[in-house]
């Protein structure tokens, strides 16, 4: 790839067909907004120094090494060249160790995703995977040692090349079943799930990732150039948070089947009648106290 460092190169081996290959980084925060710590006393930026929790004394980077804690406080010492040792010996190759449905590895497992392409002399054997990978929809199990480590590995066709994910392994993935074990066993049915189908039918689409904008990048960087500019700086918008009462009400209000003008509550004809006679009695109460302020009093005979 053109104007990328490969982030590993070596070999891809599927039964007796080998061809050398190079991993390049597939997504990357590069190009994200980073900020330095600042000293607000003399806005100089702030280094980072390793201090001893004892002495409190600043060591040098020469001075450090690894340690695992076996007590509180007291620790074993491992030295780099000890850690260095434990790494599996790497012969640099990506060994196919099988070759699965694409939809058997749920995408929990998934780590990091690479590019990988053939070197100028493989091309041949890695187009034979690729294609051959592709027609038959499966995808391609591999380990070898990445950055240090023994890595298990996805491979699967994409676009002209293949693409190969780092897969997180069992022991690293937390368990779904006690994630969700307090939730209460609730079933929709009937109108809910009718009006929850409806909705997501208005709602469908394809996934287009440059429609979906980093809105947070956006804002700090509207934020840095409002700062270097010395214009005002953005106000924080009042997010105004729905809490309905009836889901029922929420789902038709969602579906664009809100209240109309049959569902508002009408009068019966008897309470408009008993509604009108009131008037009829108020009105006629009114009039005759009208009435008998504006007659001569009678005096007492």
């Amino acid at each position: 790839m053109a104007g990328q460092r490969a982030q590993w190169k070596g070999f891809i081996k599927f039964g007796e067909v080998s061809c050398g290959v190079a991993l390049y980084t597939a997504a990357s925060t590069s190009e994200r907004i980073t900020f330095n710590t600042i000293n607000t006393a003399t806005g100089n930026r702030v280094n980072r120094v390793f201090i001893d929790s004892d002495t409190e004394e600043p060591v040098a980077k020469e001075a450090q090494t690894k340690g695992f804690e076996i007590e509180n406080g007291q620790y074993i010492i491992i030295d780099p060249d000890e850690v260095a040792a434990t790494i599996p010996e790497s012969n640099k190759t990506l060994e196919v160790e099988a070759f699965i449905p694409c939809s058997d590895v749920d995408d929990v497992y998934f780590d990091k995703p690479y590019y990988l392409t053939p070197d100028k002399m493989g091309t041949d054997a890695f187009a034979a995977l690729r294609d051959g990978m592709r027609k038959s929809k499966v995808a391609a199990i591999a380990r070898t040692v990445l950055f240090r480590r023994m890595r298990t590995v996805l491979i699967r066709p994409h676009g002209k090349g293949l693409i190969a994910t780092t897969l997180n392994y069992d022991y690293e993935v937390r368990s779904s079943k006690k994630a969700f074990e307090d939730m209460p066993k609730i079933k929709i049915q009937g109108e809910m799930l009718d009006l929850a189908k409806h909705i997501i039918s208005t709602k469908k689409g394809d996934f287009d990732p440059a429609a979906f904008d980093d809105r947070y990048e956006a804002a700090l960087a509207e934020l840095v150039k409002a700062k270097i500019e010395g214009r005002a700086l953005p106000k924080r918008k009042k997010v105004e948070v729905s809490n309905p009462n009836d889901l029922l009400a929420a789902l038709r209000e969602s579906a664009g089947l809100g209240k109309s003008k049959d569902d508002e509550p009408k009068r019966t004809a008897a309470n408009a009648n008993t509604g009108a006679g009131r008037q009829r009695a108020a009105r006629g109460a009114a009039s005759k106290t009208a009435s008998s302020k504006a007659a001569p009093q009678r005096k007492a005979g």
